[in-house]
């Protein structure tokens, strides 16, 4: 398939089982990441993968902030939680260390760790990977970030659920890009 349709074709998959991407296609989408628009060349992207054992030091740290957040959440609810990372066989926390730059404000730094992810998430696609990316509340809860021992100017930018994908993949929705493209010659 060539590149464009490649690109057109991508979708995120929920539904993801063992086997987790190889190191081989890992090094490939972590090197895809780094090619990201970064002005000044800052790369305050940050990347955290937990696989095995690491999925359930994540699912207890999301626990704790929950719990941190609502003390009286059922036990069902606290199952739930903890089970979260392990949708996938592999999780890679994405983040950004903003720091002060005369002429890269924070919004840049955040969508250049966006674009970062992005760029992850097109190789997972162009190397069959399955791949979904995720955030909701625990994304932007400070608890969970001290947890997994983020520094004080690093934030979450997604999780980032990796595997083989599972069952029938649904096509790409069509859209009409008349609906999000204006040009004004």
């Amino acid at each position: 398939m060539d590149p464009i349709q490649l690109l057109l074709t991508r979708k995120s998959h929920n539904k993801l089982v063992a086997p987790a991407p190889t190191d081989e296609q890992l090094e490939v989408m972590f090197k895809a990441a780094l090619r990201a628009p970064d002005h000044a060349l800052l790369r305050t992207w940050r990347y955290r993968i937990y696989t095995g054992e690491g999925l359930d030091f994540l699912g207890d740290c999301f626990v704790k902030a929950s719990k941190n957040t609502n003390p009286s959440l059922s036990q069902d609810k606290i199952d739930k939680i903890k089970n979260k990372p392990k949708r996938a066989p592999m999780v890679i926390v994405a983040s950004v260390c903003v720091v002060e730059h005369p002429k890269v404000p924070k919004i840049e730094q955040v969508l250049s760790a966006g674009a970062s992810v992005q760029n992850l998430l097109m190789a997972a696609h162009f190397q069959t990977v399955g791949a979904i990316w995720r955030t909701g509340t625990l994304a932007f809860d400070r608890y969970l970030m001290n947890c997994l021992d983020m520094k004080d100017n690093e934030e979450i930018v997604g999780f980032i659920y990796l595997g083989t994908e599972q069952g029938e993949k649904r096509k790409a929705k069509e859209f009409d890009i008349s609906d999000y493209v204006t040009r004004i010659d």
